[in-house]
């Protein structure tokens, strides 16, 4: 169920800030301040922060409901500035079965690094949350390091009520923004960490805002209001920036900013379903080592968490979904020239997102296909995300999250809505020859998403030098959607091993997805 909240006349008032309390005993839990919407409003005082051990630092910042195509026509500058400084990755969330396009699922994803499948939270109530075994970035850099300094400021009560942002980090700011309208208390919460930045030392914090949700909901997004709402926090995530600019050890100290937010909205405000305009999200970094003005196709939500690790120079947990933001996967498919629609009227002209021409090695097989059919779906197809999943929505299409970029598609429900030869779907993709040589086995790896139904099949095969082909993988019944990781064994003497992707005995049945290909 999408998230609602009631925009209150309450107007910011001026915010005192009270000097920081002293420190208790560094490692008791007395240090850990919880400020709530019983405070008076305007007055909020500010945590004692235990002092940070880094000089790698990073600040999170996240903006709800904040739709990045609505950024530019705004007046935003220090968004517009990270922008052309960083790194800038849109993508688009899942749907449901998987989870609802709401706050609940979606900062429970940013926070924990990995797809509600694993996190559990597939909408505002929390039910199903697996914070025990995903917790957020900052308790997972505690359970690390508990010498860290971990910050959280958070404007939406249910992120520390569920847990989103665990106790264990060492101080956090909570309150309710239903309760004085989140004007007044993003002003607050944009104070509180602004003088934690500033005056204190912590290695990691979260900030959340959230009026442009609440502007989206009342408004909607083609508003002239929201675009203030914007602006509004544009001018926050100045003050944050500049907090650690006046820092007396910056010029000592490596600071990685990112940006993000949980959903999109539609243009007449709303969120929770399928449409686009809903699952729109970013990932937006900049700091060392990030590339200027880049603008890649295989960001996706999961790696805020990832980026975090990251900038304090730590690697990224085993078992998250994200991975850095500075880093290119490299995948071939992510290079290929993609056209605008042919038979797909319903996708809108100026997107482009598919093409039969596949990368330098690979082979595509439509010799056993039947003669027409959906141009853009006859044999595997590359395409994107939103090429895909406009072109039929609500068929789980939305739930490929694990492939980046552009990837490779068989849909035989697709390719059935125009009228072909006699037969049935049958296509092979073949990647390039890879080396074995003086190996006893490789590892196969690759994304899937492989949704059955009826007599369709799927296999994975391999060949040895150009031999006969070897069954590696069946699907069959079974709904797939996750990385996997394949122990291939090579026969002695091989030098080379192609990988065959082969779906086929298919008609009006469902499709399956593959992405990321590797052999190591």
């Amino acid at each position: 169920m999408p998230r609602w909240r009631t925009l209150t006349a309450a107007v910011a008032a001026a915010v005192v800030i009270p000097a920081p309390a002293a420190l208790a005993d560094p490692g008791s839990t007395e240090n850990k301040v919880f400020n709530t919407s019983d405070a008076p409003l305007g007055v909020l005082a500010v945590p004692a922060v235990p002092e940070g051990v880094s000089t790698d630092k990073v600040l999170v910042v996240g903006m709800d409901g904040l739709r990045h195509d609505r950024i530019a026509p705004a007046d935003a500058p220090n968004l517009d500035n990270l922008i052309a400084t960083g790194t800038f990755g849109p993508s688009l969330l899942y749907t449901n079965p998987m989870a609802a396009t709401s706050s609940g699922p979606g900062w429970s994803t940013i926070a924990t690094g990995v797809w509600p499948d694993l996190h559990g939270v597939k909408d505002n109530s929390f039910a199903g949350k697996r914070y025990d075994l995903y917790p957020d970035f900052l308790t997972r850099l505690e359970n690390l390091d508990s010498r860290y300094s971990t910050f959280a400021a958070l404007d939406w009560k249910p992120l520390a009520d569920q847990g989103t942002f665990g106790p264990g980090i060492d101080s956090r700011v909570i309150l309710d923004g239903d309760a004085n309208g989140y004007p007044a208390e993003d002003a607050r919460i944009a104070t509180a960490a602004e003088t934690v930045l500033r005056e204190q030392n912590p290695d990691a914090a979260f900030v959340y805002f959230g009026n442009t949700d609440i502007v989206a909901h009342n408004s909607g997004a083609a508003s002239a209001a929201y675009l203030r709402a914007i602006a509004t926090q544009d001018g926050y995530l100045g003050r944050l920036l500049a907090a650690i600019r006046a820092r007396p050890s910056y010029p000592g100290e490596r600071w990685t900013i990112v940006v993000t937010t949980d959903h999109g909205h539609t243009d007449a405000g709303g969120h929770g379903g399928s449409g686009i305009e809903e699952r729109r999200t970013f990932v937006l970094a900049a700091g060392p080592g990030i590339a200027a003005g880049a603008r890649p196709q295989d960001t996706r939500l999961v790696d805020v968490a990832a980026a975090a690790f990251t900038a304090l120079g730590l690697a990224v947990p085993a078992g998250l979904d994200g991975r850095r933001v500075d880093v290119r996967s490299g995948d071939p498919f992510d290079g290929a020239a993609l056209t605008g629609r042919a038979d797909e009227t319903g996708i809108p002209a100026g997107v482009l997102g598919f093409s039969h021409t596949m990368p330098a090695g690979w082979a595509l097989d439509t010799s056993r296909m039947p003669s027409g059919g959906v141009q853009e779906w006859r044999g595997w197809s590359l395409t994107t995300d939103e090429f895909w999943s406009r072109a039929q929505r609500d068929q789980w299409r939305e739930l490929n999250v694990r492939s980046r970029g552009a990837f490779a598609v068989a849909d035989s429900d697709e390719w059935d809505d125009k009228s072909h030869g006699s037969g049935t779907y049958d296509s092979t993709l073949t990647t390039p020859a890879y080396p074995v040589a003086g190996r006893s086995s490789v590892r196969l790896g690759y994304a899937t998403h492989y949704r059955p139904e009826g007599s369709q099949k799927a296999q994975v095969l391999v060949s040895f030098d150009g031999g006969a082909d070897v069954l590696v993988k069946n699907y069959t019944a079974e709904t797939v959607a996750k990385v996997e990781s394949l122990v291939v064994g090579v026969p002695a003497g091989a030098s080379s091993m192609r990988v065959k992707f082969r779906y086929f005995d298919a008609a009006n049945n469902w499709y399956w997805a593959i992405d990321q290909v590797s052999v190591s």
